[in-house]
């Protein structure tokens, strides 16, 4: 008997949390939705002249970040996102950081 009273109480908790933790979940999602960053069209402008030079610029992106790997630099193919994520895993970093380092290389090397 009194197992069936603690399996009715587990029950109920279950219950009771399974709508905090998927609302716990939804507010996770919408916060990282906020967080991500707006490029302007210049950027992008020239993020697409860097895709297109990939193989040149890899260079300049390894001086910056030495701890970037050829296959990490082969998996970024000129796309800024990806970047900033692996600078984000490499350097153990948060996103608005490696957001903050990517566009100072930016504007260090906006005529490329």
């Amino acid at each position: 008997m009194r197992s069936i009273a603690i399996l009715a109480a587990c029950a109920a908790v279950a219950v009771g949390v399974a709508p905090v933790i998927a609302q716990a979940q939804t507010a996770t999602t919408t916060t990282t939705a906020k967080s991500s960053t707006t490029v302007s069209p210049e950027v992008k402008t020239m993020w697409e002249k860097i895709k297109g030079s990939w193989q040149q610029a890899k260079g300049t992106v390894k001086e910056q970040w030495g701890k970037l790997t050829d296959d990490d630099l082969m998996e970024v193919k000129g796309r800024r996102e990806v970047l900033v994520g692996k600078i984000q895993t490499r350097y153990g970093i948060s996103h608005d950081q490696a957001e903050a380092q990517v566009a100072g290389w930016e504007v260090k090397h906006k005529d490329m």
